[in-house]
């Protein structure tokens, strides 16, 4: 195969990038609309809209667990990404249908759909790269700039189309767009090579109960739809399967490492002492597309030069947008430290994720308290997220190498699954957060009487979150010591 580069980069990533970029703009942009949509046209309560929302972010990132691990052993990275790209396809469309049951559907199959694509797409990112290679970080953080791109489109075009025009034509441009995705994806794989190809062909074409495993895998996961939707209904049982799964991914990668020796071993348990601590880290994050979503609408002054701009689409633009600005700073930054030997180490870039964060949150909190007839001002709002997003490209690009670097390269799609499910732990406990910011509806157009629904939570998650950063740092040059010789 050729190992050509772009710009000193594997010219795979490419393909991989535009991939992502089409699929998280769909992901983006329909997730955008999910609680105003519940709130405002579904007429659900806010309490019961959060739930669902926590309940969904949080499937939506477990399933990549088990996504993961058919990879790894039947289906490879390649099989799961194409047919996991299909069920979200599916999903999205389902959604633009105008139908009391459609909402519901819709969501389990892009869950289903996600839990194939997601974890596996990055997965075939790290196998670009050989071990130590100084430009994986880079690459990933090239990589997560696509991710951020279609998310700043999908965001800004379904958020305006589905606020401004109608909800179901936002679902339905959603859709079409991973459609885009999967076409890119489908055509360019060739240049790929052997990576992300099954890992035994026989095992996958093997029969169970006289059907081939890969069909059988195919039709089973479909299970899942369901079994998703039964459990929109009765979200509050996502407590007690958190709870569970969380205990069995610990359980299990405890289990592995004390199979394996020492270095193996240490180098496991740095990368679940970081992958627990993100948890935390998007349980505050996620705030974005749940309560900051109500909160844009409600209480930031939306006027600019005469105009008022949709909230939901400066809100859900705002994130990724910044993201796109500062990869670049940041894929030059750590580049540029490498050289010099002064890059911090991996716990290090985790610590100061949550010490920007709070100064994000904190600045939210400043501008309430200096708010004028309950509205806030848009460039406050603005700058909070640019630090916030400094916050999040400290962790989330950091923890995709993070995880391709210091799991077996048996365990890495599970491992990739399992670090998922943290941000579906985080996801889920934003639901939680969340509720604690739900506003009676009596008040909910009265900007002055909702303001404080929301400041007195802000200035909670700044003083936790700058907390928790200062404790990672504390620990991490143990957690360095862990990592070996793993950069």
């Amino acid at each position: 195969m050729s190992e050509k580069t772009i710009g000193k980069q594997p010219r795979q990533l490419y393909l991989l990038f535009f991939t992502e970029m089409w699929e998280r703009f769909s992901f983006y942009g329909m997730k955008a609309l999910l609680i105003a949509y519940m709130v405002t046209e579904l007429k659900f309560d806010e309490p019961k809209s959060y739930g669902i929302l926590g309940a969904y972010s949080a499937l939506v990132y477990t399933v990549p667990m088990l996504g993961g691990m058919l990879a790894d052993r039947f289906l490879g990275y390649r099989r799961a990404i194409i047919y996991g790209g299909i069920l979200m396809t599916i999903g999205h469309l389902v959604l633009a249908l105008p139908q009391e049951w459609s909402f519901f559907s819709g969501m389990a199959f892009i869950i289903c759909g996600n839990g194939f694509f997601k974890p596996n797409i990055s997965s075939l990112v790290g196998t670009l790269y050989e071990e130590n290679d100084p430009r994986r970080d880079s690459g990933f953080s090239l990589f997560y700039m696509g991710i951020n791109i279609g998310a700043a489109l999908g965001g800004l075009l379904c958020g305006y189309v589905g606020q401004q025009i109608n909800w179901h034509y936002g679902f339905g441009l959603a859709g079409i767009f991973m459609f885009l995705g999967l076409i890119v994806f489908a055509w360019g794989q060739k240049s790929l090579g052997q990576r992300g190809l099954a890992p035994d062909k026989e095992a996958l074409q093997r029969k169970t109960l006289g059907i081939p495993n890969e069909y059988l895998i195919y039709g089973g996961s479909l299970i899942i739809v369901p079994v998703v939707v039964a459990l929109f209904n009765r979200h509050e049982v996502m407590d007690y399967m958190m709870a569970i799964l969380g205990g069995i991914a610990i359980v299990y990668v405890l289990w592995e490492a004390f199979r394996m020796e020492r270095a193996g071993r240490n180098k496991l348990i740095a990368a679940l002492f970081m992958i627990i601590f993100s948890i935390l880290f998007w349980a505050f994050y996620e705030q974005n597309a749940g309560s900051l979503n109500l909160f844009a609408m409600r209480n930031v002054d939306m006027n600019v030069m005469g105009a008022s701009l949709p909230a939901l689409a400066v809100n859900n633009f705002l994130p990724p947008g910044w993201v796109v600005v500062l990869s670049f700073f940041f894929a030059w930054l750590w580049t540029w430290l490498a050289k010099r030997n002064a890059e911090p180490s991996t716990p290090v870039k985790f610590g100061w994720s949550f010490v920007l964060m709070a100064a994000g949150f904190l600045i939210f909190y400043l501008a309430c308290q200096n708010a004028t007839a309950g509205l806030i001002n848009l460039f406050a709002f603005a700058m909070g997220y640019m630090f916030i997003i400094a916050g999040e490209l400290c962790l989330s690009p950091i923890g995709l190498s993070m995880v391709t670097k210091l799991s077996p390269l048996r365990m890495v799609a599970v491992m990739m699954g399992i670090w998922f499910f943290a941000s579906a732990g985080g996801e889920f406990l934003a639901g939680k957060i969340g509720k604690l910011m739900s506003v009676p509806e009596a008040v909910q157009n009265n900007a002055v009487a909702s303001l404080p629904y929301y400041a007195t939570m802000l200035k909670k998650i700044a003083i936790a979150s700058a907390g928790a950063g200062i404790f990672i740092l504390l620990l991490s040059p143990l957690v360095k010591k862990w990592m070996g010789d793993t950069k």
